[in-house]
């Protein structure tokens, strides 16, 4: 990542203090069992420890360390009973979801010889879950329940809490990075405008806006030749150029990524939307012409950059960076009514790391279809398998919403016009899945990711306490 994040996630566990100078075996018992969970969680977060709750005050004490460290989620393990007094100090006045983790540390205990303490210790699981999650109901608070056993591994558990810390992930990036916008949306796409102000408070983004003139002199300052010369090799080493690359044929090019690169980090940049309706002569025009395979540059190193100043698929395409590591820009291009497929891609910047099945090709063109100029074209080609796809709209109160569907990528014949196209069937069949997609409403472009990812975006959606639409999967 050009700008690097990290998610906070704040943890604690609790017990009833009763029953710890009854069976005073429990107190190491217990700790053992929350140092081990809190090893559990995955290195690609920062924990914010509020301890081992046993009491009201302790409970507080742990949500004050919550606030200030501003988490962007609260993970509690019920290491046996407690009462919700015990949980809602830490969290009442947090606007994220608790996951409540109620792992069992024994399969099953030996039912002829389990004593009080081993059963409280060792055994206890599923009775106080229902009380937490009545009272977190009752105080509007978000949530979700991990049920599962810590003996012999629980594959079911660790994949849940990794999909909880990666969704974490997006909203400790939206709230640090900000979203630079350059020009202005497309003409006439409506679907594509936004409200900033509203933008900021949904969903914890700030815009910053750049004119045109300012990016066309981005790289005057750019000197360094032995860093223009290495940018100039990564490209070449990322795309296969018409023709044959050379440093000398994409020395322009390099420079002007050295200087976005500069200018992302400078300005803590995770998401670009830009659109360019110009004459693109002179400097405009060079710039214009090399904008696809600098900004797919940016992409491949997580900086979400979106073509027609689409700002809600800029951040689709940055939450299926960020929580399965490809993000592609996508829209509907046709349909196969013989395979029951729908063709699925888009020209522009794209993902190099969605890019599995061939090395991403370049090659210059005439024209940009719809746009000014011509210039370098990218095309990526996904891999077959299972993919997933997310669209982000709003409805007419400027509410967020989710669009979501999984289908899977095929072999098969592809446009050969440069663009990035995925021949995916889905499970209700192509004509229904476009019936079912288009009346969720979305925008024209959403973001594609390898792989299977509903139940992340699921709790994305509910760390933004967002609504979600599953058109298939």
């Amino acid at each position: 990542m050009l700008v690097e994040t990290k998610a906070r996630i704040g943890v604690f566990s609790i017990a009833l203090g009763a029953y710890l100078p009854q069976f005073p075996s429990l107190v190491p018992e217990f700790e053992a069992q929350f140092e081990a969970f809190k090893k559990t969680l995955p290195d690609t977060v920062e924990i914010i420890d509020g301890g081992m709750v046993t009491t009201k005050e302790q409970s507080q004490a742990a949500g004050d360390k919550f606030r200030a460290a501003d988490v962007d989620l609260v993970i509690m393990q019920l290491l046996t009973y407690a009462t919700s007094y015990n949980m809602l100090p830490a969290v009442k006045d947090l606007n994220v979801p608790v996951v409540l983790v109620n792992v069992q540390k024994l399969k099953c205990l030996d039912l002829d010889t389990a004593d009080t303490a081993a059963w409280l210790g060792e055994g206890y699981a599923c009775g106080a879950v229902g009380e937490m999650v009545a009272d977190l109901n009752r105080y509007g608070k978000r949530h979700a329940v991990i049920t599962g056993v810590v003996e012999g591994g629980d594959e079911g558990v660790a994949k849940e809490i990794d999909e909880w810390c990666r969704a974490a992930q997006v909203r400790r990036r939206f709230r640090e990075t900000n979203l630079a916008q350059i020009g202005r949306p497309y003409p006439g796409m409506m679907d594509l405008y936004i409200d900033e102000s509203n933008l900021y408070h949904r969903m914890d983004l700030y815009t910053k806006q750049f004119d045109w003139e300012k990016i066309w002199a981005i790289a005057d300052d750019i000197n360094d030749e032995a860093a223009i010369k290495a940018k100039a090799e990564d490209i070449i080493n990322t795309f296969d150029i018409e023709g044959g690359g050379t440093v000398e044929k994409v020395w322009e090019m390099a420079k002007y990524v050295v200087a976005f690169e500069q200018w992302v980090k400078d300005e803590k940049l995770g998401l670009v939307a830009s659109h360019y309706d110009g004459y693109a002569k002179g400097q405009a025009g060079v710039v214009d012409s090399l904008l696809i395979p600098a900004f797919s540059m940016l992409i491949k190193q997580g900086t979400a950059c979106a073509v027609e100043g689409d700002i809600k698929v800029a951040m689709a395409m940055s939450i299926m960076k960020t929580i399965c590591g490809t993000g592609q820009l996508s829209e509907f291009y046709t349909i196969d009514f013989n395979e029951d497929v729908v063709l699925i891609g888009h020209s522009g910047s794209g993902d190099a790391d969605i890019s599995q099945a061939k090395k991403p090709t370049m090659k210059i063109v005439d024209v940009f279809h719809g746009k000014t100029g011509g210039g370098y074209l990218t095309q990526f080609y996904p891999p077959t398998g299972p993919i997933t796809y997310l669209a982000i709209t709003q409805d007419m109160d400027g509410h967020f919403k989710f669009i979501v569907a999984e289908g899977v990528n095929e072999e098969g014949k592809i446009l050969n016009n440069g663009d990035t196209n995925m021949r995916t069937r889905f499970t209700c069949g192509a004509r229904e899945f476009t019936n079912r997609w288009c009346e969720c409403g979305p925008t024209h472009h959403f973001a594609a990711g390898v792989g299977r990812h509903i139940e992340t975006i699921l709790k994305v959606a509910k760390i933004f306490d967002v609504p979600v639409d599953i058109v298939t999967r």
